[in-house]
């Protein structure tokens, strides 16, 4: 039977391989053939057929029980220079760029040997004349791929002894190369499609696959690709160089996707709260949509901190994230005079709905609240940029549209606004605003308005309030409702709009609202007291107020050519002036009287104090002017190739406005207000500013006179303020022009400002380098040159502010300051980086920070210094890359003093 069985396997074999006695694509002995692939497919052999021929043999008929054939599929092979058939060796051997394909097994290599006998391969390299090996093995089973010094495999077992063999498993964090683990091994056995044993293993990140910078030397591992390593005794090497850092057993998780997970701690000293541990939490997945990571900090004289962040999605429906911060603040020792116990907290929450999932409805919230100096006195002593930030702000709304005509959109928000230096807060809990769509009474619905009377239209629109003013010690208490306010506003607007003279646009219009109160106040002068008391009544209470305007403007174009051959070919104005009027009349009905302590009457309103204002004493008439320009040039573009000038602004916009009050007695002209900005040098540098200009001039106690200030022995008009904002970003690609190419952008930060802060990095950058290992093995390329030839790259963002204040004659600078931040990049792999500033009214350095990076290739170097100032520190931070083996790192930081 063993004959046989060898007979068959041999026959199919000749059938697989083509071989016959002419010499199309021959596969004889030893001959160089052409390297095309084996296209003979082998014939099925019949069981019946086999029965058949069996029993017209003389032969008894053997009746034992036969095994199934061995070999399940067709064997395909080819090879570049020969196919070598051994009848003696019972072995077919490829030479040059051989390959073999069976089932969902792929092998290639500089040779191959096929025993047929016991349906085992081997796969080689190959030794060119100078000695130097090419061609390594290739061995690829659905998706585990291993490149060895060379392979045995067994096509029966599936079993397979492995020499100096290499594979690389994605990370779990998506497909990033520089993230991928690599796996090596001097000997590796395959036991099965997932488990393989490791004999003296390497693990690491590293994309030289030759010398790695490091890796963790294993003894033996159990390898399961796509999921772990289990290994005995493992420890880091550096430069071939063994370290101290070893553990007698280790997990190495390598699963695709998101796995639970233990947070390593940073150890560390602080001056003030003694030995503590930092950021030790546990990651878990919750479901397919979510996740959770709970980290927490412990000090040994009694201080401690937790924090949870999570994360959510789902697609075409929701996304959004919770983080929440608590921190138990414990200074010195009981029993001494300087011991104090604070708590800190912040909440931020994001959520934000697609605008597939419900396309009539939509529900987002962007929240940042919590202490006032959380940011300032946290455990955590990486949150530098936010230190500077002094509002937090949050929102949470929900919207619904009732799309039948006529449509109505309501919405539901809750607002916060908190000042961390007063400590002040103001909430609105909730805001009702609902409108509805304008309506054209005298036109059909889908008709086309024309003239005065089928454009006139009106809507309706509400917005109710509860605001609340606390402070940050009554957040979260009885006492912040203590002096809430409620009210409502009823809004009915009514307007047209038609054309005179072709060229002018006129509109008219009125305006009525009813406004609720539920408190008003009532005043009283109480004699024994001798001053004015305030009493709060309780109850519904409304006053209505209306008004009408109209207005009339034009659009004025001029352009000044200087001919298409010119560098400038024309100047483009575009001016937008307008003339408004308004008049309201005087509410003397919702105002009552007292009389003072020296007998004076005083006319007040109860709504005084209520959310939404107080009627009018007194008719408004007024007339309102305006002038809105634009300013731009056409060019002649440098590209050669370009046909049309390219269009330059000169000046975005710059609007000058005023007012004339016809019912004032004196100061009838309004102060004349002027701002403008513009985007100049290729839209590197922005510039807005503003003004404000009074004919009128002031007495000695900085208050208006009804004269003009030019006879006061001044101007034409008093300066009272100015502003300017001015910034500039640029770069060594900024003087780099090339003919027909645009500057390159430059690289800006992208710093979510999660916690209310800057987006730019003028205030500095965070110490956190946890966050930041995913973006370098995005953005992190191999650069093989050692040093830069001509320049180095580098880049400044610059940011001036002044704000003068002159309305009472103090002419001062009410702020004044220079901000920079910038990086340079000193080589391929050194980049050194800093952001400061001046202020010029105070004389003193701003915020300073001073960074720098070193890119190791698998490991990464910072070191932060802030040098002087509230918040003198350091940091440093070296640890690999890859997130995967992130916990691999040494970070230190010194602590503040209190």
């Amino acid at each position: 039977m063993q004959s046989n069985k060898h007979y068959l396997l041999f026959l199919l074999l000749l059938i697989i391989g083509g071989i016959s006695g002419h010499a199309q694509e021959d596969r004889i002995v030893a001959l160089p053939i052409k390297a095309v692939e084996d296209t003979i497919v082998a014939p099925i052999l019949i069981e019946s057929d086999l029965k058949s021929e069996l029993v017209n043999d003389t032969t008894q008929v053997d009746t034992v029980k036969t095994k199934p054939p061995l070999l399940l599929d067709i064997i395909k092979y080819k090879a570049k220079d020969y196919v070598k058939l051994s009848q003696k060796d019972q072995k077919i051997y490829l030479y040059n760029e051989a390959e073999i394909q069976y089932q969902d097994t792929e092998l290639k290599a500089g040779i191959i040997v096929m025993d047929y006998i016991k349906n085992e391969v081997y796969a080689g390299r190959i030794k060119d004349s100078l000695g130097n090996y090419s061609q390594l093995p290739f061995f690829k089973q659905g998706n585990n791929e291993v490149i060895p010094d060379s392979i045995r495999f067994n096509f029966d077992t599936q079993k397979a002894i492995i020499w100096n063999s290499r594979t690389e498993q994605q990370a779990s964090l998506g497909q990033l190369g520089n993230d991928a683990m690599k796996v090596y091994a001097d000997v590796t056995k395959k036991e099965n499609d997932s488990v393989y044993f490791l004999s003296e293993g390497k693990l690491t990140t590293a994309t030289d696959t030759i010398n790695p910078d490091y890796y963790i030397r294993v003894r033996k591992a159990k390898f399961v690709p796509q999921k772990k390593v289990i290994a005995g005794f493992s420890n880091l090497y550096i430069a071939d160089v063994p370290t101290p850092i070893a553990l007698p057993f280790a997990y190495f998780p390598l699963s695709v996707g998101r796995s639970a997970g233990v947070m390593m701690p940073f150890i560390g000293n602080d001056p003030n709260r003694g030995y503590f541990l930092q950021d030790l939490g546990y990651y878990v997945p919750i479901g397919e949509y979510a996740d959770i990571l709970v980290t927490g900090d412990f000090y040994t004289n009694g201080s401690w901190g937790f924090r949870t962040q999570s994360i959510y999605s789902k697609r075409y429906k929701y996304s959004g994230n919770i983080n929440f911060r608590y921190e138990n603040l414990v200074t010195s020792q009981k029993g001494f005079s300087d011991y104090s116990l604070s708590k800190n907290w912040n909440i931020q929450i994001s959520h934000s709905q697609d605008t597939k999932a419900s396309p009539n409805s939509r529900f987002s919230a962007s929240v940042n609240m919590g202490s006032s100096e959380y940011f300032r006195n946290s455990l955590q002593q990486r949150n530098l940029p936010n230190t500077q930030n002094n509002t937090l702000s949050s929102s949470v709304s929900y919207s619904k549209t009732f799309p039948a005509y006529p449509s109505v959109n309501m919405s539901m928000t809750a607002t916060h606004s908190q000042n961390t230096n007063t400590k002040k807060i103001e909430m609105s809990l909730p805001t009702l605003q609902a409108s509805m769509e304008r309506i054209f009474p005298f036109v059909k619905r889908d008709g086309i308005k024309k003239g005065i009377i089928q454009n006139v239209n009106f809507q309706y629109d509400l917005n109710a309030q509860n605001r609340i003013s606390t402070t940050d010690e009554d957040f979260f208490t009885p006492r912040m409702f203590d002096d809430a306010k409620i009210g409502a506003k009823h809004r009915i607007p009514i307007s047209t709009n038609f054309k005179v003279a072709k060229f002018f646009s006129v509109s008219l219009g009125g305006n009525y609202e009813d406004v609720w109160a539920l408190e008003t106040y009532n005043k009283r002068y109480d004699a024994d007291q001798e001053a004015v008391v305030t009493d709060t009544i309780s109850g519904f209470d409304r006053f209505n107020k209306y008004s009408l305007n109209a207005s009339i403007g034009t659009t004025v174009y001029g352009t000044f050519d200087f001919g298409e051959d010119k560098k400038i070919q024309a100047i483009r104005h575009v001016m937008r002036p307008s003339i408004s009027y308004g008049y309201a009349p005087s509410f003397e009905q919702f105002y009552d009287e007292y009389i003072d302590g020296d007998g004076n009457v005083v006319q007040f309103t109860r709504f005084q104090g209520t959310l939404y204002g107080t009627p009018s004493l007194g008719r408004s008439n007024s007339l309102g002017f305006s002038l809105a320009n634009t300013l731009e040039a056409k060019v002649r573009d440098r590209d050669s190739t370009a046909t049309e000038p390219k269009k330059i602004p000169i000046l975005s916009n710059f609007n000058i406005s005023t007012g004339y009050n016809f019912e004032s007695d004196s100061l009838k002209l309004s102060p004349i207000n002027i701002n403008g900005g513009t985007n100049v040098l290729d839209n590197k540098m922005s510039i807005n500013f503003s003004a404000g200009l009074d004919p009128y001039a002031i007495d000695n106690n900085g208050r208006r006179i009804n004269t003009w200030n030019i006879d006061n022995g001044g101007s034409l008009f008093r300066l009272t303020r100015a502003n300017v904002n001015v910034g500039y970003t640029l770069s060594n690609e900024t003087f780099k022009r090339e003919k027909g190419e645009e500057d390159d952008e430059v690289d800006q930060y992208d710093y979510v400002a999660q916690s209310g802060g800057r987006t730019d990095d003028l205030f500095g950058k965070a110490d956190s380098f946890r966050d930041t290992q995913l973006e370098d093995a995005r953005g992190s390329e191999e650069v093989e040159n050692p040093a830069y030839s001509t320049s180095l790259p580098w880049n400044l963002r610059l940011a001036y502010s002044a704000t003068y204040s002159n309305s009472a004659r103090q002419n001062e600078f009410s702020s004044h300051s220079l901000m920079f931040s910038g990086d340079v990049n000193l080589g391929p792999r050194w980049k050194v980086g800093g952001s400061s500033g001046y202020d010029f009214k105070n004389q003193g350095f701003t915020l300073t920070q001073l960074r720098f990076e070193r890119d190791l290739k698998s490991f990464v170097m910072r070191f932060n210094w802030t040098p002087f100032g509230t918040y003198k520190r350091w940091y440093f931070f070296i640890g690999i890359k890859a997130s995967m083996l992130s916990d691999l790192k040494w970070e230190n930081r010194s602590q503040q003093s209190r």
